[in-house]
């Protein structure tokens, strides 16, 4: 009996262990699984290459050919190629910027009309109009001709300063006792600035006492909102006629400024200033996609699942997780791929890619 009991407890205690063994290698499958799971969903949702073009795969020839033009002619938004140069090279601020590194750029102070040569003038000397003269044109070299006195240099001068000069002349050289003199532009004709771009009357324009971007504007007759982008510049000459003449580059919302009433933009021009509205930037979307073709940057900010809504969503060949965006930056084609599932389905919005003008969206079609 002994011999049996024993031959019993090792049976039963085989089955025990058969049966552990078989718990245990069901949970370090179940465990595996998890592990592959979690690293599928926590793999990286976005990735940034410089994957050679032949490696993007999944897509027609028409649809590599379309690719072809599109990468040739994007950016090319009738910008004039020196002035595209400038643009690129110049250093950039924004209007915000700007007023910070130049706190005069925000008041009238030093915005007083200043006269220059071709200016004309209306010289009015109270209760004396025999000196009185509606047209005095100013020389090329920055001089006038007053009853009197004679030349007198006027340029750089605001038209106070030049009331204020005759006043004393007539007073010193005892032609009037206490004269009073009005002095006024008539004729604007020294300072221009330049209006480029998307407005309806382009061209160069004189500049006039105190005039903001919103002045050019007006005088360009707007802007053409249903082709231009939704920021403008104006590239500034800034001690021109010297040895240390610069250009810069201020960038302006021009959404903000003419829709929502903000006033940072409103800058006052200055002379041989360049006001210029580019055109509507677009972003391009192919393969996959119900409707394919070139969409405009307009109203605001949009993300990569933003943009493939506006294309009417995937088709239903469509692999959704191999879409690339192509993308230069610094002259260097890169290549984001984006796993769209782990952003629409797994809850990682956040990680969603922002698109840029001229980003070229390539939904290739599945091999499944």
């Amino acid at each position: 009996m002994p011999n049996l009991d024993i031959g019993l407890y090792l049976n039963n205690h085989i089955k025990d262990l058969l049966m552990n063994g078989l718990s245990l290698l069901k949970w370090i499958l179940v465990y595996s699984f998890t592990l592959l799971m979690t690293g599928c969903m926590t793999g990286n949702v976005v990735r940034v290459t410089t994957v050679p073009e032949e490696q993007l795969g999944g897509l027609k020839e028409a649809e590599i050919k379309e690719l072809e033009e599109l990468k040739k002619t994007r950016g090319n938004r009738g910008i004039d190629l020196s002035l595209n140069n400038v643009i690129q090279e110049t250093p950039h601020f924004s209007a915000s910027e700007y007023i910070m590194e130049f706190p005069h750029a925000i008041g009238s102070e030093g915005h007083d009309y200043t006269i220059g040569g071709y200016d004309v003038l209306r010289i009015i000397v109270y209760e004396e109009s025999d000196l009185s003269r509606d047209a005095v044109r100013v020389s090329a070299d920055g001089y006038i001709s007053f009853p009197l006195i004679g030349r007198i240099f006027v340029k750089d001068l605001t038209t106070s300063e030049i009331e204020q000069h005759i006043s004393k002349r007539l007073s010193e050289d005892q032609y009037l006792l206490d004269p009073h003199v009005s002095v006024m532009v008539t004729d604007y004709n020294s300072k221009r600035f330049l209006v480029l771009g998307e407005v309806k009357n382009s061209g160069s324009y004189s500049l006039q006492s105190q005039e903001r971007v919103l002045d050019a504007i007006s005088r360009a007759g707007g802007i053409s909102f249903d082709q231009a982008g939704k920021k403008g510049m104006i590239i500034r000459t800034q001690k021109f006629d010297s040895n240390i003449e610069q250009k810069i580059v201020i960038d302006l919302d021009l959404q903000k400024l003419l829709k929502e009433g903000d006033q940072i933009a409103n800058i006052y021009l200055s002379d041989k200033d360049v006001l210029f509205v580019p055109a509507v930037e677009h972003f391009y979307i192919i393969g996959q996609v119900n409707n394919p073709g070139s969409y405009s940057l307009t109203e605001r900010d949009i993300t990569l699942v933003e943009a493939i809504s506006m294309a009417g969503g995937f088709t239903q060949i469509a692999s959704r997780n191999r879409t690339r965006i192509i993308r230069v930056e610094d002259g260097i084609e890169k290549i984001i791929e984006v796993r769209i599932d782990a952003i629409t389905h797994a809850g990682k919005k956040i990680q969603d890619v922002p698109i840029r003008p001229d980003d070229i969206i390539v939904i290739p079609t599945s091999f499944f």
